[in-house]
């Protein structure tokens, strides 16, 4: 049976992420802008399995009743916390998506994308018909669809996987690579840094260890379900891979 500890074919696929040459590409303060006009998508879309998680594993509902895993309903929830308002290094509280925005500011990157995408959103336009209306590049456009389509119609433990794999493990290497391009070659600025550096610390030293038992408790003994959860965590990887692509294509142009 596959478990966490038997999924050779997830670990190739990881490697190939990490090693992905985006993070040689950027050398420059607009390779830097362009990296992060296309990132902030996924930064944004994270949240979406984040709050699909919150609500199977937590109860939202009304009346209340109790989680059946505190120790799993207290980790999502820390994240979410974390997430939401977080500390912004300053003595106050945001969001990890509005420090990124922030990040983009400080460096000059263009947000009217995804400021537009949000709007649209907020009046109920469609996350796929505000995608192409806000001229989202391509493969950001397929990444947040897969993201969002694996959040509502995915099972808990594929969602878990995605989670586990495609984000809190992978994060704190993927990021870690990045830090040290970006630093060696001067190009990094302050706001960057603390998120990048940010999630380096809570993915690697909490959030990840929490989220591999959560995927481990959601999938127990059920073939099935880890052989689901594997084919979840490399299709999350090669999308990562895929919106990396993208990315370099437009900083070579």
């Amino acid at each position: 049976m596959t478990t966490l500890m038997s999924m050779p074919k997830v670990d190739v696929v990881r490697q190939q992420l990490i090693s992905h040459p985006i993070s040689i590409a950027m050398q420059t303060p607009e390779s830097v802008r362009t990296f992060m006009e296309h990132h902030v998508f996924a930064v944004w879309d994270f949240m979406s399995l984040l709050k699909r998680l919150q609500l199977d594993v937590t109860c939202t509902s009304v009346p209340w009743l109790p989680a059946p895993h505190a120790e799993y309903a207290r980790f999502i929830n820390e994240i979410v916390l974390g997430e939401e308002t977080d500390e912004d290094g300053n003595g106050g509280f945001t969001s990890h998506f509005e420090l990124y925005l922030q990040a983009m500011k400080e460096v000059g990157a263009d947000t009217s994308k995804i400021e537009h995408f949000l709007a649209l959103l907020e009046k109920g336009t469609s996350p796929d018909e505000a995608l192409a209306l806000c001229n989202a590049p391509d493969s950001v456009q397929r990444f947040v669809k897969q993201t969002l389509h694996l959040a509502k119609e995915g099972g808990t433990h594929e969602v878990c996987a995605a989670f586990f794999f495609g984000r809190e493990d992978i994060i704190p290497d993927m990021f870690q690579v990045l830090v040290l391009e970006l630093t060696s070659k001067g190009e990094a600025p302050a706001c960057l840094l603390y998120y990048l550096n940010r999630h380096i610390e809570l993915d690697g030293d909490e959030h990840g260890p929490l989220a591999e038992k959560l995927l481990a408790s959601l999938c127990k003994e059920d073939a099935q379900k880890w052989k689901e959860a594997e084919a979840t965590a490399i299709q999350s990887l090669n999308s990562r891979i895929s919106l990396w692509d993208g990315v370099l294509a437009d900083i070579q142009k």
